[in-house]
């Protein structure tokens, strides 16, 4: 039995992990002023340069089913019997809602369709898990459990400079709970259980909202019995970034802590220098 997985770019995998693991990353499209680009081959300056003029605001297409059904395709002749298909989630786009009907008629490989229910390290931690595991030589139906419980230790807390890019593009469910321009506060947002964005609290600045994060964290910490994982998220924010990372290394010392970057896919709709952290049990800690 072969196994592999595909996900999408929103994961923002590097290329040292994407090699490490039979992974096929499809890339979601971003949409500037007219333009079509696979957000694989757009540079996040080109990007955010183009954010800051006074053009056509950008949009995203998610991956197509044609992009879909060619991946599977090409792993199937490549041997492969059984495909892990992670990906950006539910609450946010209807890709996987799609996938899942378009498994039902599949027939070259056995598709196991996951729900995130989040982006960027959410999913690539399921992504990495997966692989861990199928290196171990355990078998979709073996793993895909393992994927679930390990969704199901997440938690994510982020802050934007202003919700008008999530306004605009529909991305927030509850936007009436953050009535107003909101000049100079932080929206706080997180995805609910059906992997929605929800505005959950407001701050005056990042180092409040770093806090606030940090709060819900450290709680969460006297909870668990397990190790646990943490990354700071940022789109085009190293510096602050930076600075969150090692401030969590500082405070908990038995945290695991990692950085990821939020591409044009998800920025499109957060705005730049969004900031965020994203915890659950350490994938590496799962047993193989």
């Amino acid at each position: 039995m072969t196994t592999a997985i595909v996900t999408d770019t929103a994961a923002y995998l590097t290329a040292d992990q994407i090699a490490q693991y039979p992974i096929t990353v499809l890339p979601i499209t971003v949409i500037l002023g007219g333009q079509q680009y696979p957000e694989s081959d757009l540079s996040l300056q080109t990007f955010y340069d183009y954010l800051k003029t006074d053009q056509e605001l950008p949009t995203t297409a998610q991956v197509s089913l044609g992009q879909i059904e060619e991946a599977y395709d090409r792993l199937a002749s490549q041997g492969v019997d059984e495909i892990i298909s992670i990906h950006l989630s539910s609450g946010i786009t209807s890709f996987m809602s799609n996938l899942r009907m378009f498994c039902e008629t599949y027939t070259k490989a056995k598709i196991y369709p996951v729900d995130s229910l989040v982006a960027s390290a959410g999913e690539a931690n399921l992504c990495q898990l997966a692989g861990k595991l199928i290196m171990a030589g355990q078998t979709a139906a073996e793993i895909v459990p393992q994927l679930l419980a390990l969704r199901d230790t997440q938690h994510v807390y982020f802050a934007v400079d202003n919700l008008s890019h999530l306004a605009r593009t529909g991305r927030l469910t509850n936007r009436s709970a953050m009535i107003g321009n909101l000049l100079n506060i932080k929206p706080l947002l997180t995805f609910n259980a059906a992997g929605q964005i929800i505005a959950i609290d407001k701050e005056r600045t990042m180092r409040r909202a770093f806090g606030f994060i940090t709060a819900h964290l450290k709680a969460d910490l006297q909870q668990v019995d397990y190790p646990v994982h943490a990354t700071v998220i940022d789109a085009n924010n190293e510096e602050t970034a930076l600075r969150w990372q090692q401030a969590l290394q500082s405070q908990f010392s038995a945290l695991r802590v990692s950085r990821s970057a939020l591409g044009p896919a998800i920025s499109v709709h957060t705005g730049e220098k969004t900031m965020g952290v994203f915890w659950q049990r350490d994938w590496q800690s799962v047993p193989d």
